[in-house]
């Protein structure tokens, strides 16, 4: 991760919302402010950005999601494509090609997966500037053990009693949702060891504000109940709907006494050990949205890591979250240490202080006004 290259304020304007927080630089120069999240009709790609060829018709706010997707799918920045400070241009070779690796992905899509996206910068890159032509030897072997894994299978508890478990583990849906509001004091670690003081203000059912301290001003990241924003001195950005819904998954004060009620189905299996825990995985799907994984700990069933994926017009983006430090607070158990991981990203937010329903006015998580609300500059 070259840290040196990630404006400061782009970094902290992102972090907080575990979101899609943007990568370094953002990939192409803007030409317009960003409509409001609100707007009935929000602009295209190449009306808000200049020189947007193999992407057109896609919506504005998606663009640089997609750059994300590219950079992550590829293990580059920016600069491996764009010239800095003129996304615009067509200097560099790899940007020429990359229009043509993205409109053979989407005919492949077309002509053989009859329009889903199946095939992804990430099916043949896997974090390589140049596609994996040879196979890999001797990492992660093929799943030899598929008749154990379906012994395993047979034995791994129904999606809704793990659920229940869940539940039951963070002190029940009483105890929940007698939590009101919920105020935090901590320090975010990032950059290979920087320290930011941080603010995180919670209230029911799901509203939250995360203020991180810098020396050039206060960062915020917020959700009203209903939409999200983030701003630093002299800048605010509304998110974008795939950004609300992440920061409402976030913001869910009861999310352990609701989570049945947020997707259509769950299927249970065996997950992945973190930090010496072994975990059921529990998969939340609702049609036409990405899934939501849950690792719950097979011992105490609390939730162990959630991970969340944002829609691009490429792929997914990922968001891993990692709790861990859990203590009792008023009959609750609550993380007091979360890990916010996407590709090449990652911090950590370790709470030191505490209280839990006092008064937090609505006033708090509402959007400043401010006329020239707009995406980030491109860099």
């Amino acid at each position: 991760m070259k840290v040196t290259k990630v404006p400061v304020w782009l970094f902290v304007a992102g972090l907080l919302v575990v979101a899609s927080f943007p990568l370094p630089h953002a990939h192409a120069q803007a030409t317009a402010p960003q409509t409001s999240a609100a707007s009935t009709h929000p602009r295209l790609a190449e009306e808000q950005f200049k020189n947007i060829q193999a992407l057109k018709g896609i919506p504005a706010d998606q663009l640089i999601p997609s750059m994300q997707f590219i950079s992550a799918s590829l293990g580059v920045e920016c600069e491996f494509c764009h010239v800095h400070g003129s996304m615009e241009k067509d200097d560099k070779k790899p940007k020429v090609a990359a229009r043509k690796m993205i409109t053979m992905m989407l005919a492949i899509n077309k002509d053989y997966f009859e329009g889903h996206r199946e095939v992804t910068c990430n099916s043949c890159h896997r974090g390589a500037e140049h596609p994996l032509a040879i196979p890999v030897v001797g990492e992660d072997q093929v799943k030899s053990e598929e008749k154990k894994a379906g012994e395993e299978k047979a034995a791994t508890p129904a999606a809704d009693q793990l659920l229940d478990k869940y539940l039951a583990a963070t002190g029940g849906a009483e105890a929940v949702k007698k939590i009101t509001s919920r105020v935090q004091t901590g320090t975010l670690t990032a950059f290979g060891g920087q320290h930011f003081p941080v603010d995180v203000f919670a209230k029911a059912p799901d509203k939250r504000l995360s203020i991180m301290h810098l020396q050039t001003g206060d960062s915020l990241t917020a959700y009203d109940g209903r939409e999200g924003w983030l701003a630093v001195p002299g800048r605010t950005h509304i998110m974008s709907a795939e950004e609300n819904a992440a920061s409402k998954i976030d913001a869910d004060l009861y999310f352990a006494a609701r989570v049945k009620s947020l997707y259509q189905k769950f299927r249970a299996e065996p997950g992945e050990k973190i930090d010496g825990h072994e975990t059921w995985l529990v998969t939340g799907r609702t049609e036409g949205q990405p899934p939501i994984r849950l690792y719950l700990d097979q011992q105490s069933g609390l939730l162990l890591r959630l991970v969340r994926y944002a829609e691009t017009p490429l792929g997914r983006n990922p968001t891993q979250i990692d709790y861990a430090d859990y203590r009792d607070a008023d009959g609750v158990e609550v993380p007091f240490r979360w890990i916010l991981s996407r590709p090449g990203n990652s911090f950590t937010i370790q709470v030191d202080q505490m209280q839990q329903n006092v008064p937090v006015d609505d006033a708090k998580f509402a959007r400043p006004a401010d006329p020239s609300d707009q995406k980030p500059p491109a860099h």
